[in-house]
Formats: structure tokens, C-alpha cells, sequence
């Protein structure tokens, strides 16, 4: 598996792990079809990847190992903001339960923190476009962690910092994955 590929799978993964978690903070009747669209979504998306990812990585890198000239790589800068985020992560979420007793903040907690990481990815990858992304999701987390200070429902925590996050990761999959294609279908290389 390419490295674009490897991304685009782990940022499809974690989109629909998002929805799946925190769709079950919603009534059944929203919770079960919004469930079903994230897993076909996942499903259209990792087969979109597999027939097409040998065209799409060509496309998509100039022979490197990078998606083109921006150094999209899994090495040490990666590694590093990944380290980060989970030592943050796991630390910001033992606080909230120990400490201030607040643990259904933890959605609000983990998607401010995935957002953060993108923009240390965005950085490392020197992909300023990630930056979109990352935005997108820290602000779903800081208003999930209002919410929860605020004392809103759980579902409208879940909804927005749970459910918005895995919709916004699954959608920069799939608009990378339609960019891919349309660059192989003009003969970019």
C-alpha cells in the first residue's frame, strides 16, 4: 500500500469510527441510518481506494514517496506529531475524568486534539490544505467542550463533536480520492 493510500485508509477509518461512537448518543431512529450511510460511505471509499490506489499514487506523487512535492511521509516528523497527540490525548482525557470530573467531555477533548495534530501534519507535510481540515475539527471540539460547560444534551455534544468530526474526516477522504481520480483522468501525472 502507497503512502497516499495508507492516509487516505486511516483518515477513513477514524471518520467512521467518529460516527459509529457517538451515533448511539442519538434516538435509534437517526442513530441506526446514520450508521448505515458512514458504513457505505467507508465501504465505497476503501474500494475506491484499492481498485484505483496503483493510478491515484501515480497521479498523486512524483516518484518520491511524497504526495508530490509537499513530503506526505509516515517518518519522524509523523511519528512525532502522532506521539503527541496520544501522550495529549490520553493525558487531557485522564485530567477530565480524575481530576475535574467531567468525563463526558472527553468527545469534545479527543476532537480538539485530532484537530491540532492535523495542523502539526499539515506542517510537517507542508500541505497547507490540511489546514482546512484541521480547523474544521478543532473547532467541532472546542464547541463540544462549550457544550458540555454549557450542560447542552449529550446528543447535541455527540452530534457536534463526535458525529460532524467523522463526517468532515470521511469527506477529506472522499475529495481526495475524486481529486486523485480526476488528475489520472486528464493525464496528470
Amino acid at each position: 500500500m502507497h503512502t497516499n493510500q495508507s492516509g487516505r485508509l486511516i483518515g477513513a477509518i477514524f471518520g467512521l469510527v467518529f460516527v459509529l461512537a457517538n451515533a448511539g448518543a442519538l434516538p435509534t431512529a437517526a442513530a441506526i441510518p446514520l450508521r448505515v450511510l458512514a458504513i457505505i460511505v467507508f465501504l465505497r471509499l476503501f474500494t475506491a481506494m484499492r481498485r484505483d490506489g496503483a493510478a491515484a499514487d501515480r497521479a498523486a506523487t512524483d516518484g518520491t514517496g511524497t504526495d508530490g512535492a509537499t513530503g506526505a511521509t509516515f517518518g519522524r516528523g509523523y511519528r512525532l506529531v502522532v506521539g503527541a497527540e496520544v501522550l495529549v490525548g490520553l493525558g487531557g482525557l485522564f485530567v477530565l475524568a480524575r481530576v475535574l470530573h467531567v468525563p463526558q467531555a472527553a468527545i469534545g477533548w479527543i476532537a480538539l486534539v485530532v484537530g491540532f495534530h492535523f495542523f502539526g501534519l499539515a506542517v510537517v507535510w507542508r500541505m497547507p490544505s490540511v489546514h482546512v481540515l484541521a480547523a474544521g475539527l478543532t473547532a467541532c471540539g472546542a464547541a463540544g467542550l462549550a457544550m458540555v460547560r454549557a450542560d447542552a444534551p449529550h446528543a447535541a455534544v455527540a452530534a457536534v463533536a463526535g458525529i460532524v468530526p467523522g463526517v468532515l474526516l470521511l469527506s477529506a477522504v472522499g475529495w481526495t480520492v475524486w481529486a486523485s481520480k480526476r488528475a489520472v483522468a486528464a493525464g496528470r501525472p
